[in-house]
């Protein structure tokens, strides 16, 4: 790389940070500590770097002590490892200081993480964003030991979004008629067109969402990994919106989609899954109640936004209702074995172990066509195989407080459960 141009972009970084509007999130910054953050495009990563050198500048800290690079920027294409001491020698020329170092989706540089971990063995203090969960896996994590703290961005969470429109929530808005009003609208938003940063107070959400769709689907996804039948590939991602709720094996979504026409194995399909996985498309969830093979065999899916699941859907709200559950408890409890469904005889949505809590969703609780009942008796049953401390039904609008065979039943809407956990 040529060092002038690189100069160049050190410099412009160093002049447009300061001028971004950042929306602090709520995340506390240990004051020593390495960062990787990972999470879908889009969600935030570069703005908790923003945030947190915005923090460092605000200090007293200058350029002098910090060097930002976003390695997504044009600039910058062709760029490889052996490049990445280049700016450590540049910083050094320019201002003869060791640099705090904010590397900005790092993943375009192939074999990235052994540069991450020479830098944090040599005392650097270092803040890395990357798109790809593969920045996670089990290798790279052997690469940099226990040098970095990895931590899951989401797009935001209810009550940041309420902070991205200005809306304070407190005791008093809540009980306000016109306060909470504004906020029964705010969540109307949200439940329709997710929490993306940029997206949270456009006027064309749906544009928004369709072209940071496209960019995973096509850049993420489809080019990345050479995906040459990306028919089947869309194919697959309508089918899996469709059928949120529902445990899919990968014998039976490969049928699903090959019914289209759009003719793939299993194998691929396993392929194209793990894919929209490592760019954080979509999730899933295992059957607590399941046998080993059936956990990693028969999952179900979410994405990883309501925003972009609804794209998919026509008529969507109960899809949409327990995808926002389960992205909410994901983001509290964490994507590896802390959130479950269980499915043996009976059917319950969600499970916590570590807060021993069973969650059912459903839309609308309606007495006359059996759903309440449906709803109440399997959380009542889940209780004689499972500890269960706490249980909730979440729903869009009703609340009320059930007390059945000794057991208390917390029915909450979802706008109101956001804002409490």
């Amino acid at each position: 790389m040529d060092k002038n141009s690189l100069k160049i972009v050190i410099a412009d970084n160093q002049a447009e940070v300061p001028k971004y509007k950042v929306i602090p999130r709520d995340f506390t910054f240990e004051e020593f500590g390495n960062y990787v953050f990972t999470g879908i495009r889009r969600a935030g990563k570069s703005y908790l770097l923003y945030q947190r050198m915005q923090q460092l500048l605000a200090q007293g800290v200058g350029w002098d002590e910090m060097l930002y690079v976003n390695f997504e920027d044009e600039r910058l294409v062709g760029m490889a490892v052996d490049d990445l001491n280049l700016l450590l020698e540049l910083h050094l020329e320019m201002y003869g200081k060791k640099p705090v170092l904010f590397l900005d989706e790092i993943q375009n540089i192939a074999g990235w993480e052994k540069f991450a971990r020479r830098m944090a063995d040599t005392k650097h203090r270092v803040y890395i964003t990357g798109s790809n969960a593969k920045m996670l896996s089990k290798d790279i994590q052997s690469v940099l030991g226990a040098r970095y703290i990895a931590v899951d961005v989401y797009p935001y969470d209810f009550k940041e979004f309420l902070t991205a429109n200005e809306i304070s929530v407190s005791h008093n808005t809540l009980l306000s008629t016109e306060s909470k009003a504004v906020i029964l609208r705010k969540f109307n938003d949200y439940f329709y067109f997710g929490g993306f940063p940029e997206g949270a107070s456009l006027f064309a959400k749906r544009d928004y969402l369709t072209s940071v769709y496209q960019k995973i689907y096509l850049g993420d996804i489809a080019t990345r990994h050479s995906v040459e039948n990306t028919f089947a590939l869309r194919i697959l991602f309508k089918k899996l919106a469709e059928s949120i709720k529902q445990p899919m094996s990968f014998t039976r979504i490969a049928n699903i989609v090959s019914s289209t026409g759009a003719k793939v194995g299993k194998n691929t399909i396993i392929n194209y899954i793990e894919y929209a996985k490592d760019a954080w498309l979509i999730t899933s969830i295992s059957n607590i109640a399941g046998k080993l093979v059936d956990k990693e065999t028969n999952p179900k899916y979410y994405y990883t936004d309501n925003g972009i699941l609804n794209l998919f859907l026509l008529d969507g709200n109960t899809s949409l209702l327990e995808n926002l559950v389960a992205i909410h408890l994901l983001r509290k409890y964490g994507r590896s074995d802390a959130v479950f469904f269980y499915n043996k005889d009976i059917e319950v949505d969600f499970y916590i172990p570590d807060e021993y809590t069973a969650i059912q969703v459903s839309y609308a609780l309606d007495h006359d066509d059996g759903t309440f009942d449906r709803e109440v008796n399997a959380l009542l049953k889940i209780t004689k195989v499972l500890t269960c401390n706490r249980l909730l039904i979440i729903t869009r609008d009703t609340e009320q407080t059930l007390e059945s065979d000794n057991k208390t039943i917390e029915i909450i809407p979802a706008w109101k459960w956001l804002l409490q956990i």
